[in-house]
């Protein structure tokens, strides 16, 4: 199995709603391991230290999928899941001080410490999370410190300080449990998950070779970065990262949705149904969704028809007949939505209301720019009409389908008589300000494929052309005097952008640079791990280190390229 850096990604388990792992906080990385919870936000909790003879000691921090271990001379700890929310920890000439992250408790914030009668174990009551974790001795001597205190104090247990073997089980829970009894041994359960990992891997990128070395980790990730069924996620869901991005994002999703399509069809499905479970009466889909609350304060862009119809592609035997009447119902409301809500009256074209609509959140499209019809919101909306005739039809609705064609043929009319001007796509202010920029954002109508006319697709791939670098596809051109080598929308590669433009390039008939586009964002995952985006000219990975969409889009990219050498 790959070895990884909990620096860069967090060791967790499928379904579980915490993890193990030094970032904190937003790009906040401490000096110990901690578990960190992702139940109301991003909390940590507890504070995980290896020690000797009583006292703390460096040691060297190492994990794969199936267990972390912390080293110092001949000492040792290990940590494995059991479940999604028991965590075993044992060790052996080295010892392990757990203890409350936060040293103050208030009325109101911080982690009470007790030891509980009924079953002998200490508990740690997490206001933040709304949880507690409780500790059970497995085998070895233990002392607890700062039981029932409050105000500032040391919360915690000691384990191992006499430099004996150890083992305890660590486990998150609501109310109570019936006292912890071991099933499985250490071993048993670390082989368990190597099993489960596996089983993943195989199932999800089956193509992996020599020639795609990420895939494994990229399997890992999304595997370790699933929840379960909590608070406002209905169903399992890919959180975008187990570091401080831990929500579903309405367009993120699509792309987890469809890498694990082909191997992992009922959660794929759930990745892309899991927004929709909160659509609004006007058809709007939130802008993200977490453990504890949903913002409706943007919405994401509608590339949701574009997904729908990959989606069909990829699941072994397409979406089921049975989903096709609410597959229409939900694209048609989020249509309807943009065609209602988003466009002024006498406009042909809908408006993004902030860049943060858009995914793109400062791009520089939106630079001292409220309110803008960009052409890659019209574009997307043509897809979508495009795919609810397709499922119309499906449906046995051919008036719906005729409606829908004649849709989106107007609007796809209306974006090449009005915002190309023979050269490139231009984006307008509600007041009809026009604009062109070296932001990528002005050229996702690529994504149109075929649909564009032959000579429009050739000059709109080649001024991709001038955003692709050696690490890949730059979302603001490097020679622009508003290119950030960190500006996140303003120059960074980001994975969506690469996959999207990537598909429309192909299936327009770019197939050379559709080529380039894939291979060089799949070499950057390889040198850069899957941060949530890429310095466009140095490869440098970026912000959240551990982004399950860049995994996703490796997956997506990577099992294509194999499965194109595969069929000749």
């Amino acid at each position: 199995m790959d070895d990884f850096s909990v620096q860069e990604i967090p060791f967790s388990h499928r379904g579980a709603w915490f993890g193990l792992s030094p970032v904190v906080a937003p790009a906040t990385y401490a000096e110990d391991v901690h578990l960190v919870s992702h139940r109301n936000g991003m909390h940590a909790v507890l504070q995980l230290v290896p020690i000797h003879g009583g006292v703390r000691v460096p040691a060297d921090v190492t994990a794969d999928p199936a267990v972390l271990t912390w080293s110092a001379g001949r000492g040792r700890v290990a940590a494995a899941f059991e479940s999604p929310s028991t965590l075993r920890i044992t060790g052996s000439g080295l010892g392990l001080r757990v203890a409350a992250a936060e040293a103050t408790l208030t009325p109101f914030t911080g982690t009470y410490f007790f030891r509980d009668p009924v079953t002998s174990s200490y508990v740690f009551t997490s206001y933040e999370t709304g949880h507690r974790y409780r500790l059970t001795v497995l085998s070895g001597h233990a002392d607890g410190h700062g039981a029932g205190a409050l105000g500032t104090a040391d919360r915690a247990v000691v384990i191992g300080a006499d430099g004996g073997e150890w083992e305890l089980a660590l486990e998150e829970l609501t109310t109570t449990r019936q006292r912890f009894a071991a099933r499985a041994t250490f071993p048993e359960v670390v082989a368990a998950s190597r099993r489960a990992v596996a089983e993943f891997t195989d199932t999800v990128a089956p193509w992996r070779s020599d020639r795609t070395p990420a895939a494994g980790l990229a399997c890992y990730l999304l595997w370790s970065s699933t929840v379960d069924p909590s608070g406002f996620v209905g169903r399992p869901a890919v959180l975008m990262s187990k570091h401080w991005m831990d929500k579903v994002w309405s367009w993120d999703h699509c792309f987890n949705a469809l890498a694990l399509a082909p191997g992992a069809p009922e959660l794929a499905w759930d990745q892309f149904q899991v927004v929709f479970d909160h659509q609004t009466e006007q058809g709007a889909l939130p802008d993200s969704i977490t453990h504890a609350e949903i913002l409706y304060n943007f919405v994401k862009p509608p590339i949701h028809g574009w997904a729908a119809s990959r989606l069909r592609e990829r699941l072994p035997g397409g979406v089921p007949d049975g989903e096709i009447p609410r597959l229409y119902r939900q694209l048609a409301e989020w249509t309807t939505f943009w065609l209602d809500h988003r466009r002024a009256p006498g406009q042909v074209f809908p408006h993004y209301e902030h860049g943060n609509d858009s995914g793109w959140d400062n791009a520089t499209v939106f630079a001292e720019r409220l309110l803008v019809q960009s052409p890659d919101l019209a574009a997307f909306l043509v897809l979508q009409m495009h795919e609810l005739a397709d499922l119309a039809r499906r449906a046995g609705d051919p008036a719906a389908a005729t409606r829908w064609a004649w849709e989106a043929e107007t609007m796809l009319a209306a974006l090449l008589r009005e915002r190309w001007n023979g050269s490139a796509f231009t984006s307008h202010t509600i007041d009809g300000t026009a604009s062109t920029t070296a932001s990528l954002l002005e050229l996702m109508p690529i994504v149109l494929g075929h649909q564009l006319p032959v000579d429009v697709h050739a000059k709109v791939a080649t001024a991709i052309s001038g955003h692709l670098t050696q690490v890949g596809l730059a979302t603001e051109r490097p020679d622009s005097p508003l290119y950030e080598a960190d500006g996140y929308w303003r120059g960074p590669v980001w994975a969506p952008a690469t996959v999207l433009v990537e598909d429309g390039l192909r299936r327009g008939g770019a197939v050379e640079l559709a080529d380039r586009v894939s291979a060089r964002f799949l070499a950057v995952c390889e040198k850069s791990g899957f941060a949530e985006n890429f310095d466009a000219l140095a490869g440098e990975g970026l912000r959240d280190r551990a982004y399950t969409w860049t995994a996703s889009a490796y997956l997506i990219l990577a099992g294509d390229a194999e499965n194109r050498l595969a069929t000749g």
